[in-house]
């Protein structure tokens, strides 16, 4: 399995073929994801461990474990971990490119935009 260390925490891929990647990723208490979007992906989301603070198109929604949010195409986004337990989420991508160079930052708190 391939897991990546970030400054936030931390992501593994679960699964991959054509046209879809699932990951889980994990948000340390009080880090965030950057501010980002895809050309050429969706993605959804499960929280799965702690509580989640997306950003979506610049609306905020608090998510608990068990629910979920959609991530169109296109669509600005972040994730961020409010509390101190870690965050664990899983995410499900779907489109025709799912390299990570396919991110467009548009807000990052360590300095990659």
């Amino acid at each position: 399995m391939e897991t990546d260390n970030r400054p936030w925490g931390s992501y593994s891929v679960l699964d991959e073929a054509a046209g879809f990647k699932v990951k889980r990723i994990e948000v340390l208490g009080g880090k965030r994801l950057s501010y980002q979007r895809h050309a050429s992906r969706a993605e959804h989301w499960v929280i799965v461990g702690g509580r989640a603070e997306v950003t979506l198109d610049g609306a905020r929604h608090l998510l608990e474990c068990g629910e979920s949010i959609d991530i169109p195409v296109g669509a600005a986004h972040r994730a961020a971990n409010p509390g101190t337990d870690t965050l664990v989420f899983i995410e499900v991508q779907r489109g025709g490119y799912l390299g990570e160079d396919d991110i467009i930052r548009l807000e990052d708190d360590y300095g990659r935009v």
